[in-house]
């Protein structure tokens, strides 16, 4: 009787061993992080992390320990042990196969997985196009060897169920197999407390990594699909009046009077308007910027035929909020999903596309990939383009890269429709060979094979693309009247593998070039620091058109009472002033850094910018 008894907790035992192994896994697969820590530290990853694996562990055991009631009324001929075992093996490869996913994805994202990777399924090529710079071989074994472990601790703690005491009533043995699972209760919960247990619970540390290492996966995935909305609490920090104070000096200029002559960058009232943005292009390896030399040749020479913003920062962390922040000025959310998952929101955004075309602005937008990822089309129609050229607008022979079309034949496609493209023009060419999995149709320009020296080569490609593409059209009529915008939609972990958090991932480069450029402004260099949420406002500025709509950004040529830039990752956000940096995570609700010399008053700005920026977004 012991042992047929003693199942149902050894049922549970055995998924918490596992839960615990594949922590390890994850702390071995991050090794460099991992020995950062403290060993009181590493241990903490799986004191606190108990809670959320002992309720992922209730939740899974359920079925089972149902299983065992209905069994025992039943009788032997039921075949409850098969039936188990099918069910701990099919969940069991499903938990292995995304902890195997969640050690590759973290590494790349900052952030545990979550419901992400679901935005992503209407697009199944870009999706095993970003994956195509993993270490699969290696990905493949830590799979098998997850599946392996489980398997023989189910054999060593659970073993075969045995058959009922002879003389023991079925009745009484369901009994006792029912208090077993009423008992799940608790787990369930994460304890007897009030409020259920969530992520909050095991954040423990001052050290990101370490929080979310403790955090149980398959918890994490599935209580991500359940929210049904976002949590506003969780972005509330001050009363209302309070928040506005703190954000008004952030966007109130010091000069009283509408930007002076001095200020303006064109000397052509209503040039074309070329905007490029840089998949990736992050400042470490801009030269210009203070980056790595020779990676960016042609967008260096640019910056000193153009103006450079040397000091500016993107929004967000992803493709789909970097275009959001650049052509519609709004800031990023520090939730998985952007706001151009909700096409009944962005129809509320104002796009530069909009406020050129009542300037009287033809418009194109051209990307290599399938519009259709991120949800990005429905934005762009919504933005008012009156043509989209994507990678079915290609000839099969030109999409030679796993997203689409590369780099030099997207410039080839905009150089060519320029050419008959009425003037003025609002043209927005994306790039995407800089993106993993960083494959390049010319010779690699540096040594290497592992993943930044893809990428480093990747860089220097578009940029090489781009450099041909600024050649022939410096040759075209329409050049002299033209202005250039070339900015990154966002930056990157490599090289360097930063944090989620840290600014330099997040730091990015701004050049405006082009005909359209006065000659006195030419190799200026404005280390104004901004966002990239300012672009907008600063554009449209030069233009002398209305910039009141855009309400989240600001014109970078002219003073403001305190100069600021806002980014944000999932759950947390930075905050950046010409004192230095803060961050600060949602989830625990404490800082995980702050520059030497930070007052506390940022903390509050920071706190004050997302709770007003998150609310403006849940109001639209």
């Amino acid at each position: 009787m012991r042992n047929r008894f003693a199942f149902q907790p050894r049922y549970y035992l055995f998924w918490l061993l596992f839960f615990l192994a594949s922590k390890g896994l994850f702390l071995l697969y991050h090794f460099s992080k991992t020995a950062l820590l403290p060993a009181g530290t590493i241990a903490g990853v799986a004191g606190y992390g108990l809670r959320l694996d002992a309720s992922a562990a209730a939740y899974i055991s359920l079925l089972p320990f149902v299983l065992v009631v209905g069994g025992s009324l039943l009788g032997s001929r039921f075949g409850l042990d098969r039936l188990v075992r099918f069910y701990t093996a099919v969940v069991g490869v499903v938990v292995a196969f995304l902890t195997t996913i969640d050690l590759e994805l973290y590494r790349t994202w900052g952030f545990r997985l979550d419901s992400t990777p679901l935005q992503y399924l209407n697009s199944p090529a870009e999706m095993a196009a970003s994956a195509g710079s993993a270490p699969l071989l290696l990905l493949l074994g830590a799979f098998i060897g997850l599946l392996a472990l489980g398997y023989l601790l189910y054999n060593k703690v659970v073993g075969t169920l045995p058959l009922l005491p002879a003389g023991f009533g079925r009745g009484r043995a369901a009994l006792v197999s029912l208090l077993y699972a009423t008992l799940l209760i608790v787990p369930l919960r994460g304890g007897v407390q009030q409020i259920p247990v969530n992520q909050s619970d095991v954040y423990f540390s001052s050290q990101p990594f370490a929080n979310h290492a403790a955090v149980n996966l398959p918890w994490n995935v599935v209580n991500a699909l359940t929210l049904s909305g976002t949590d506003a609490s969780r972005y509330r920090f001050l009363t209302d009046s309070v928040s506005r104070n703190l954000v008004r000096p952030l966007y109130t200029y010091t000069d009283t009077l509408a930007p002076a002559a001095s200020t303006s960058l064109l000397r052509t009232p209503r040039p074309n308007v070329v905007f490029i943005i840089l998949e990736s292009f992050t400042s470490k390896f801009v030269g210009c910027t203070g980056g790595e030399s020779g990676v960016t040749p042609n967008l260096d020479s640019l910056a000193r035929t153009g103006v450079l913003f040397s000091n500016l920062y993107a929004a967000g962390d992803r493709s789909q909020k970097g275009l959001v922040a650049l052509l519609s000025g709004y800031p990023s959310q520090p939730t998985p999903s952007s706001i151009i998952k909700f096409p009944r929101k962005t129809e509320r955004l104002p796009h530069l596309c909009q406020s050129l075309k009542q300037a009287g602005y033809s418009s194109h937008y051209y990307y290599g990939g399938e519009l259709a990822f991120a949800n990005m089309k429905s934005y762009l129609m919504t933005a008012g383009y009156e043509q989209l050229t994507e990678r079915s607008d290609f000839p099969k022979s030109q999409q030679n890269s796993k997203w689409g079309a590369h780099d030099h034949v997207l410039f080839d496609r905009v150089l060519t429709d320029l050419r008959t493209q009425r003037q003025p023009f609002f043209t927005t060419a994306f790039t995407l060979s800089s993106h993993e999995p960083f494959e390049i149709p010319i010779p690699r320009k540096f040594r290497g094979s592992d993943e930044t020296a893809l990428f480093r080569n990747s860089v220097y490609y578009t940029d090489w693309a781009l450099g041909r593409f600024l050649q022939q059209a410096r040759q075209q009529p329409w050049y002299d009247n033209t202005l250039l915008v070339l900015v990154a939609d966002h930056g990157h972990t490599l090289p360097g593998f930063n944090e989620a958090e840290e600014p330099a991932k997040f730091r990015i480069p701004l050049v405006l070039a082009g005909g359209a450029l006065r000659p006195e402004v030419r190799g200026r260099v404005l280390s104004t620091l901004g966002s990239q949420t300012d672009i907008a406002a600063t554009l449209l500025a030069q233009l002398r058109l209305p910039t009141t709509a855009y309400r989240w950004s600001r014109d970078l040529l002219r003073p403001v009472q305190e100069p600021s830039a806002f980014y944000c990752y999932t759950d947390g956000f930075g905050f950046v002033t010409p004192a230095g940096t803060l961050t600060f995570d949602n989830i625990s609700r404490r800082e995980t850094s702050r520059t030497p010399g930070v007052p506390d008053k940022q903390l509050r700005q920071g706190q004050a910018y997302e709770q007003l920026s998150m609310e403006d977004y849940l109001a639209k």
